[in-house]
């Protein structure tokens, strides 16, 4: 199925709409004025402006609203294109410039899911997520990262007020280890939870030929958690 591109206004169910009208505006224009630069760091930060740099997240996002609406009722739905968890509501961040998780999650919450478990194996620390639902009691969100690597946090004792499980795993961490974490950790999270909805991200910087992270996953690892 073709993902639907995010109107503005279904945007605004978590980023703010001036931050969304700024968006377009880069993209209109292939640069942000420095107003826009420094408010909502387009064009700043590690946040280039390049061609649809409001298009591409709308889609992505349109992508993880649909799966949302897809899996209302079960089933299993892959979002390609989906993933990016370090979206502020207005502003643009690691790369990030929409939280498609964060509207993938609301969407389910919007249609009375009440009790949804989110998981996070990307090389960083889904900070996004785990921020936008640090008061709502309906959403856990569980991340595996890499120790050390920005955001730098994520910390092994970050309970997120209780909302939260966080597991720092150190460089050269394989699948043999990604599974008994699988196994001893967020299987055990998952069946003490009896979540409605799962949602997983699953970055593949985590694999090992990924230039930036130290980890050393392949892609075994990523079809075992599918597989489970």
């Amino acid at each position: 199925m073709e993902a639907p591109r995010a109107s503005p206004e279904a945007l605004a169910r978590f980023h703010a709409p001036e931050y969304v009208a700024a968006l377009q505006r880069a993209e209109a224009a292939q640069q942000a004025d420095p107003e826009d630069r420094a408010r909502f760091h387009i064009g700043a930060h590690g946040n280039p402006v390049y061609r649809e740099v409001f298009s591409r997240p709308a889609t992505s996002a349109g992508g993880c609203m649909l799966a949302a609406r897809l899996t209302a009722d079960g089933g299993v739905v892959f979002c390609p294109g989906g993933g990016t968890h370090h979206g502020r509501p207005d502003r643009a961040s690691g790369f990030c410039y929409l939280n498609d998780p964060v509207l993938g999650l609301l969407t389910w919450l919007d249609q009375g899911l009440g009790n949804i478990l989110y998981v996070d194996i990307d090389a960083h620390h889904g900070d996004g997520v785990q921020d936008a639902f640090h008061y709502d009691r309906r959403v856990y969100t569980v991340s595996v990262h890499e120790a050390g690597r920005w955001p730098f946090t994520g910390g092994s004792d970050d309970r997120a007020g209780g909302q939260a499980r966080n597991l720092p795993m150190p460089a050269g961490f394989n699948d043999s280890e990604m599974l008994w974490v699988l196994h001893q950790a967020i299987l055990p999270i998952a069946r003490a939870l009896r979540p409605q909805a799962i949602m997983l991200q699953c970055g593949a910087d985590a694999l090992e030929e990924d230039p930036l992270s130290r980890l050393a996953l392949s892609n075994n690892a990523h079809w075992g958690w599918c597989g489970r």
